[in-house]
């Protein structure tokens, strides 16, 4: 599938953007969201147990398909997987934003989770595989990462000014422009053999729907405090793993599951990713509440997203000099004291200049950890499994975004805002424990 050396540059450049302009649009999906939730929720009558679905049903989809999508791209190809999940992706975006019943906005949020875990991971192999080693694929990627990192400004940003119009504008934006990334993909993404894998599928279609299933029974047991939820998604985890260990090709390499590096990762970045999403679910909240607008809460979210945005192009270095095990340390800190500077809104409600300190500790938080984490998660690991331990650490950085911010929304719905910041400081914690413990068991590459 790689284009030839003789091949334009131009083209190679034109794949390489329209790829790098999907992932800034899969990436702006969980801020643009955001930012709109309390006008979504006004406008169908959901309390905010209900409308954290809107994040949450994204994120399980999305985490729920990671494994079994590297499956799918083995099975149908690279390029029929992507431009396929580009369609699907638009009809949800226009079926949510058209929508009067939020079960039909949250089936499509889920199913759209599902086409980002497609597309991102897919659009890098495509590049990996297209563009040629060497300063030319650095290029590439860099360019990939760094429309990923700016994406959460682009999504402030454009629901800010969207979500004033109307939310469903919000939910609509992303369906017009998928539908171009398609048109333009069906020139620019190469044709590949697909290459089947051997042995049956059922087993990773089973596996991977279960786990699906039992991320949303879970997070629907959480948002509602059900506990028949919670036994229903332990049967479902079940049936997964039973799947699973009965496949003669698991998606999951259970050595990866001894890996104490990307174990600890793992769980750190699953803590960081749900305490963040959480805060910022209580921050829009309390914000539209003090009668903060949809464009003033976006801007006072710019300062902890786009720190990641501006140094995306010299994270590796920043992890590289401070080491990853530090760097995760320091911004696994820095997380939840972030947090717990968050003003207490008081009888005149919070001042931007009062928000400042929280929102740069958070986006400071990312900065430090985000790069770190993924380069600690897969250190030591033979080159083989580094791409399955990717996609391990990032389903778990998902499931942290889709529990944690339910059992948020249920505490503020019940206990207020104070007791939502007590949790989300919590999770921040414990991620702040996992880093500080990884700092007496450093990863080390293999001799």
């Amino acid at each position: 599938m790689s284009i030839s050396s003789g091949a334009r540059v131009g083209a190679r450049w034109a794949l390489v953007s329209v790829l790098a302009a999907n992932m800034l649009v899969d990436a702006l999906e969980v801020s643009a969201t955001l930012v709109a939730l309390p006008a979504v929720g006004s406008g169908l009558g959901a309390p905010v147990t209900g409308v954290q679905w809107i994040v949450t049903g994204f994120a399980a989809g999305f985490g729920g398909a990671l494994l079994l999508g590297g499956r799918l791209v083995e099975w149908l190809g690279r390029r029929r997987v992507f431009l396929a999940a580009l369609l699907v992706f638009a009809a949800a975006s226009l079926g949510g934003a058209l929508t009067d019943r939020l079960d039909l906005l949250v089936a499509t949020r889920v199913v759209k989770g599902f086409c980002v875990a497609l597309t991102a991971p897919t659009g890098l192999a495509i590049i990996l595989a297209a563009v040629p080693d060497g300063e030319p694929r650095r290029r590439a990627v860099s360019l990939y990462s760094l429309f990923g990192a700016a994406g959460f400004c682009s999504g402030l940003l454009l629901s800010g000014s969207l979500t004033g119009a109307g939310w469903r504008w919000t939910l609509a934006f992303p369906a017009p422009v998928a539908l171009a990334l398609f048109a333009l993909g069906l020139r620019v993404v190469p044709r590949e053999s697909a290459r089947p894998g051997g042995g049956p599928r059922w087993h990773a279609v089973v596996t991977g729907g279960a786990l699906t299933g039992a991320v949303l029974l879970l997070v629907d047991a959480l948002a509602r405090g059900r506990w028949g939820g919670a036994v229903a998604a332990a049967a479902a985890a079940l049936v997964g793993v039973r799947a699973e260990r009965a496949s003669p090709r698991p998606l999951v390499d259970t050595a990866l599951l001894r890996h104490a590096p990307l174990v600890r990762s793992a769980l750190g970045a699953a803590a960081l990713n749900g305490s963040y999403v959480s805060f910022l679910l209580v921050a829009v909240l309390d914000l539209r509440r003090g009668g903060w607008s949809s464009w003033e809460t976006a801007l006072a979210f710019l300062p902890a997203g786009a720190p990641l945005a501006l140094t995306a192009l010299h994270s590796g270095r920043i992890a590289a000099r401070l080491g990853p095990a530090r760097a995760v340390a320091a911004g696994a800190v820095a997380a939840p004291a972030g947090y717990a500077l968050y003003p207490d809104s008081g009888a005149g409600g919070v001042r931007y200049a009062e928000l400042l300190p929280s929102m740069s500790l958070v986006g400071l938080a990312f900065v430090l950890a985000f790069t770190a984490l993924h380069l600690q998660a897969t250190s030591g690991l033979a080159p083989g499994l580094r791409t399955a331990a990717g996609g391990l650490y990032q389903t778990c950085v998902q499931l942290g975004a889709a529990l944690t911010p339910a059992l948020t929304s249920a505490l503020y719905a019940t206990s207020g805002r104070s007791a939502a910041l007590w949790l989300v400081t919590a999770v921040g914690l414990a991620g702040a424990g996992v880093a500080l413990a990884g700092l007496a068991h450093p990863s080390t590459d293999p001799s």
